[in-house]
């Protein structure tokens, strides 16, 4: 959700402070401000919409530089609507303490009340304002202020990675972190703090995961890392695999379309070194083939995206490794009650690993005594680190906000896993083999679907302006159906509904007419004689079809508007192909009716909060 931005260095200035908070962006936010630290004063400046630039002689920071510290954020509105009053960074009665915060913190209206019969004056609606101003307070009776730092955050109830400046250290960056990741950049000459490494690789690739409960001092030279109760912490510096050009544009109009570009070589990164082709199976270092074997049943937990390719993972464990797998919301898991029973496996899928939902259940599930396992995008993320084990997908820096290129390599992840599994439980040699030598196409497969990309663009140019669409899919592209709606939903704004193709007939196909096309997801062989009679259906009605179909079905071909081939592959896979044109598809709609696809309106790439 919000987006944090610290640098403790001499060389703190509004343009450097700028450039990384527009490094998370994609992080999604309605305001923005930031904040320097410098002659014994603060200046602040807060605005809302874009990020745009602050003058050097904007009112706001007359008489601030040279800074020696500067904090810096972008808002994703919770409590109080997108104003500059509720922008961060948020300050006390006497403009001292300045804080910028990601989360929710849940107990502020008793805090806040407690607050003013002190004598606090609020000028926000925010939850995060009570913060600069507990601080205040507790400056009352405590003399140092990392002190009365600490002791505020132990008042605070809720999520919360927060990052302070205090005009009494001009130097400094006081950070802390419960629930909301904070991630710390060491470089030669300042010390920075951020949401997550993205705006820090242009400084440095060395960085330290605050954990849960645990706060650090930033200075130039250095930092401090410390529990809520004082206790010095010792954290490892671990580097950042990616670096600049990776979450760059590289010429393309849009994040998106880049990430949608790179899934061949996404793909093939998440299979590499994974396969062994002589004994049929995978080979998957992060989990213990003692705990494979030992599973009896899966359970899948994630939101969003990750949960279509957890619906994807239901079907590949039953077929494939023959595995009861059940898949729940990360945001119904905890509360559902779920039964756990024993020789469970727990699958969080997340691309960003800090989904709250999702590291919700992984904590709930591990009360329960289950085993959990982690399929994320991010080394040192969250999720990753609770489960201590797991399964990288490698697709790289993901920026724009719908996920597309970590989609297909959870998918790729999940077949692996199946395959593992399948082969320790009676799979065939030869058919191992077999699903093997078709993941490792995929790369070549998805290439000749991005070769044909401009004719999903003249198809987008057609439906651009429709109100409503359908798509509909069976067994393995069920949940593709689903994954292509929400694309379509998320960056153009139009309506459209996934649908399992066999409930049409039970309700929605009352939607169909000739202003509603259908997307019908016909690749794969076993039940395409089945979505011949959906397609059938959908036609008597005169709904149009955009079919998506296997390469040479060309009786398909003569009944849809308009037919867009994906190469012949194992039904299993399908799905890593076929969810391909609709991601272009969604991309291209966006662009012709002048959507922000990168950022879309209301979302967030990384929902840290419940």
């Amino acid at each position: 959700m919000c987006g944090i931005f610290g640098y403790a260095g001499p060389d703190a200035r509004p343009d450097l402070l700028l450039e990384g908070i527009k490094r998370l962006e994609y992080r999604g936010y309605d305001s923005w401000g930031l904040c320097l630290a410098a002659r014994d004063r603060l200046a602040t400046v807060r605005r809302v919409g874009r990020i745009g630039s602050v003058e050097p002689g904007s009112p706001s920071l007359d008489g601030a530089g040279p800074a020696g510290a500067g904090i810096a954020h972008t808002r994703w509105a919770t409590h109080g609507a997108p104003t500059e009053s509720n922008a961060h960074p948020h300050a006390d009665c006497h403009g001292r303490i300045a804080v910028i915060h990601n989360g929710i913190i849940e107990n502020h209206s008793a805090l806040r009340a407690t607050l003013r019969s002190s004598g606090h004056v609020f000028a926000s609606e925010t939850d995060t304002e009570v913060i600069p101003h507990l601080i205040e307070e507790m400056l009352k009776t405590e003399k140092e202020f990392p002190t009365a730092f600490l002791a505020a955050l132990k008042l605070l109830v809720g999520a919360y990675g927060i990052a302070v400046l205090w005009a009494g250290t001009p130097d400094t960056v006081y950070v802390a972190r419960h629930g909301s990741p904070i991630v710390l950049g060491v470089g030669k000459s300042a010390t920075l703090v951020a949401s997550d490494p993205a705006p820090l690789v242009a400084h440095t690739r060395d960085v330290i995961y605050l954990d849960d409960g645990e706060a650090a001092i930033l200075h130039p030279d250095g930092f401090e890392t410390r529990t809520l109760e004082g206790a010095p912490v010792s954290k490892t510096v671990q580097q950042v695999a990616f670096s600049l050009p990776d979450i760059e544009r590289g010429g393309y109009p849009h994040f998106m379309l880049k990430e949608i570009a790179e899934q061949p070589e996404s793909i093939r990164n998440a299979l590499r070194g994974r396969i062994v082709r002589s004994e049929g199976t995978a080979k998957l270092g992060g989990v213990s083939e003692d705990l494979l074997r030992r599973t009896r049943r899966c359970h899948i937990v994630a939101c969003g995206t990750a949960w279509h390719a957890g619906l994807v993972g239901k079907y590949l464990m039953e077929n494939l490794a023959r595995v009861p797998t059940q898949v729940t919301f990360g945001a119904e898991f905890r509360y559902a009650h779920p039964v756990l029973e024993p020789d469970t496996l727990v699958i969080a899928i997340s691309q960003s690993g800090e989904t709250a939902d999702t590291l919700a259940g992984v904590r709930e599930a591990k009360i329960m005594g289950a085993e959990t396992i982690g399929i994320c995008n991010v080394v040192g993320s969250t999720i990753a680190r609770e489960c201590g084990k797991g399964i990288y997908t490698h697709a790289g820096p993901e920026i724009g906000v719908a996920s597309t290129k970590a989609f297909t390599s959870q998918l790729v992840v999940l077949s692996l896993l199946a395959v593992h599994l399948g082969r320790m439980r009676g799979m065939s040699l030869r058919a191992g083999l077999l699903f093997l030598d078709a993941l490792e196409k995929l790369p070549e497969q998805a290439a000749a679907i991005l070769d044909r990309k401009e004719e999903v663009a003249a198809v987008a140019r057609e439906y651009a302006a429709s109100r409503d669409v359908m798509y509909v899919g069976r067994l393995f592209e069920y949940p593709i159906a689903l994954e292509g709606a929400l694309k379509l939903k998320e960056i153009s704004y139009l309506h459209a509904e996934g649908v399992q193709a066999a409930e049409m007939k039970h309700g929605p196909i009352a939607l169909i007419d000739p202003q509603v096309p259908t997307v019908v997801l016909a690749a794969q062989a076993e039940i395409r004689d089945k979505m011949m009679s959906n397609t059938n259906e959908i036609l008597a009605r005169s709904g149009p079809i955009i079919a998506v179909a296997r390469e040479g079905d060309e009786e398909m071909a003569r009944l849809a508007h308009h037919t867009l081939f994906v190469p012949r592959t194992l039904d299993p896979l399908v799905p890593i192909l076929a969810v391909i044109p609709l991601q272009l598809l969604a991309y291209y709609v966006a662009v012709e009716r002048g959507c922000d696809v990168d950022k879309p309106r209301n979302l967030a790439k990384s929902v840290t909060v419940e």
